[in-house]
């Protein structure tokens, strides 16, 4: 088993969802059919990923621990720690200094769904690499919105460029990040950028100087979304409804995952399909069992 850790950051004010975001946090806002922390959670959990630290505001960490509680019912360890400001993605990081300690992490966005066959295959890649830094590419339409890289034809980085007016390249960086055991303490080493936020950008380009930063593109047949406005937060939840309608599964059921990966057995499912009182989120869960009959 690797010993790789996840941190989900689920912190900021949202403000970009306002109104919808003035009482709750957005990574608690419903994405089709469950919160929208499930997704990133699920992520993790893909990559194999059994201890899971959640990074939010002082004001909304009670009801992310009533929603996901400690992870047990998954068969997973789910902890919880504050970040009183939003200081910056890397400043995650150090927050999670005592969780970390001396392992090698995963860290993502609490706003960010990603979809693909090959998600898997791709995030175990990134889990192999013991020394050095993974990021992962999708292409955009508007790269001067995001943090972007310029690579090679060898696909290696050559240039890591924030919101760059011009560039060569649209290959945006999406919010998950894989780390080596130096992640903290190059964040550690970090000084607060103009707008007083420790950029995780400056965290990769400290990777990239070493030579040690990994691009992983992600191409056909994957989906990201930054469901952090109100139009990208319905496509996600269309794009979700869509897939799950047509092809009759759930993306990022962390029931589901915790099942066939046996970290739960079928009567611990057969108890949470039960909380759910036979909507359709719980006869899917009991459809699983029948099907493993």
């Amino acid at each position: 088993m690797n010993n790789k850790k996840g941190i989900i950051l689920a912190g900021g004010s949202g403000s970009r969802l306002y109104p919808s975001t003035l009482s709750i946090s957005k990574q608690l806002l419903p994405v089709h059919d469950k919160p929208m922390v499930y997704y990133p959670l699920t992520t993790l959990m893909l990559a194999g990923i059994k201890d899971i630290l959640l990074i939010t505001t002082p004001e909304d960490i009670e009801r992310f621990k009533k929603l996901l509680k400690d992870g047990s019912q998954w068969g997973i360890n789910i902890s919880y720690s504050k970040q009183e400001k939003p200081n910056g993605i890397a400043q995650a990081i150090i927050i999670a200094e005592d969780f970390i300690k001396n392992d090698n992490i995963a860290l993502i966005l609490g706003d960010n769904i990603f979809y693909g066959n090959n998600l898997t295959m791709i995030m175990d890649e990134a889990m192999k690499l013991k020394e050095g830094a993974t990021i992962f590419t999708y292409a955009v339409k508007n790269p001067n919105r995001y943090g972007i890289v310029e690579i090679d034809n060898n696909n290696k980085p050559i240039k890591l460029i924030e919101k760059p007016i011009k560039t060569n390249s649209n290959l945006a960086i999406t919010g998950l990040y894989f780390f080596d055991k130096f992640a903290l303490q190059y964040a550690k080493q970090l000084k607060p950028s103009p707008r007083g936020e420790y950029e995780i950008t400056e965290l990769n380009k400290i990777y990239f100087d070493k030579n040690s930063l990994n691009v992983q593109i992600m191409g056909r047949g994957y989906a990201w979304f930054d469901a952090g406005t109100h139009s990208s937060l319905l496509e996600a939840s269309q794009f979700i409804s869509t897939i799950e309608n047509r092809q009759n599964f759930k993306i990022a059921c962390p029931e589901e995952i915790a099942f066939t990966r046996k970290y739960i057995t079928e009567s611990q499912l057969k108890e949470l399909a039960d909380l759910y009182n036979k909507n359709d989120y719980g006869e899917y869960l009991l459809s699983l069992i029948k099907e493993n009959l």
